[in-house]
């Protein structure tokens, strides 16, 4: 089963108990052990609620995969009720961590503070935002950013290829793209059409991107776009655009991405633990087992992983997230 087809719905994963065996056989007493032997883990129990992006939630749920396999009681659901509802059940005290494709917003702040939610914001992994257009579309093989725009800025009436270059065929455009609840939409919009937000109506929206890859997929005039792990599962069946920004065209991949050159559709992607999560000891261990092998879930997630000055400052936002919590 695909990591996409996993977060279609909210996901249970039972995790599972490895315990390190100290030296000796299991009656050996801690006097009785040679120094330094590993302690045995100790086996926790109860639920870490996740929610919010559908982009991120293959992340958490890798995370949860992964930690499954060291504590057996803990249950990790993982919900995908995009970053904006996502961050409505988290200010509402619902969830234990907010998976987000955007950082949250001022007014998120502030319901989050009337509710007296501490958080801190983990940048866990990085996408490169991929525009896709259908295998047999020849002609679009790099946009730029105006282009783009051109498509899709508020009251845009462009409805045939020919009418985005001259030079292309005339071929049908029909878009396909994020719902308004999510933070792929409100991260589109903003660096695209230059307002968060803004966008022509005229399209067929979904918060689930396998509806948007069905969607591009079965139209040879189709364009959407969706995050990179979404087009590597797909790549069979569609082509990434590559995006002139001004300075050239260039592709999403993991180089692109960790550097910057694949302006301005890389972004990074974040989790929001909350600090009182943290006092049961069940959520503390998966925030700590996430940020610790997060190279390992972005990988097995298919994202781009942190580079050397995300990955130190995620180390610094779990040291502050614990102080809040007064651990």
């Amino acid at each position: 089963m695909s990591n996409r087809m996993r977060t279609a719905l909210a996901l249970v994963v039972a995790a599972g108990a490895i315990g390190l065996a100290a030296c000796g056989g299991g009656n050996q007493t801690a006097a009785e052990q040679e120094p330094g032997a590993s302690q045995p883990a100790k086996e926790l129990a109860g639920d870490v609620k996740v929610d919010g992006s559908s982009t991120v939630a293959p992340l958490s749920t890798a995370a949860a995969e992964l930690f499954a396999e060291q504590q057996a009681k803990v249950r990790v659901t993982v919900g995908t009720s995009g970053t904006g509802g996502g961050f409505e059940k988290f200010c509402n005290g619902e969830t234990d961590i907010s998976n987000a494709s955007r950082p949250i917003k001022d007014e998120e702040k502030a319901a989050c503070q009337a509710k007296n939610i501490a958080y801190e914001e983990f940048s866990v992994a990085n996408d490169a935002l991929t525009v896709v257009v259908h295998k047999e579309n020849t002609w679009a093989n790099c946009l730029t950013v105006e282009q783009l725009k051109k498509m899709w800025e508020p009251g845009s009436k462009v409805n045939n290829w020919n009418q985005v270059d001259a030079k292309f065929p005339s071929e049908p455009l029909k878009l396909f793209g994020a719902g308004t609840d999510s933070g792929t939409f409100d991260y589109f919009t903003d660096v695209i059409n230059g307002e968060e937000g803004k966008s022509r109506t005229d399209y067929s929206p979904s918060e689930d991107d396998n509806v948007t890859v069905q969607g591009v997929a079965g139209s040879k005039g189709g364009l959407g776009y969706f995050g990179f792990s979404y087009f590597e599962e797909n790549a069979g069946k569609l082509k990434a655009v590559q995006v002139d920004s001004g300075d050239g065209c260039v592709g999403p991949s993991v180089q692109s991405a960790q550097d910057g050159t694949y302006k301005p559709l890389s972004r990074p992607l974040f989790i929001y633990p909350k600090a009182a999560s943290l006092k049961r000891p069940e959520v503390l261990a998966f925030v700590e087992y996430y940020v610790a092998n997060h190279k390992q879930i972005a990988e097995d997630a298919k994202f781009i992983p942190l580079n050397a000055q995300q990955e130190t400052e995620l180390q610094g936002d779990l040291a502050k997230l614990k102080t809040q919590a007064g651990g």
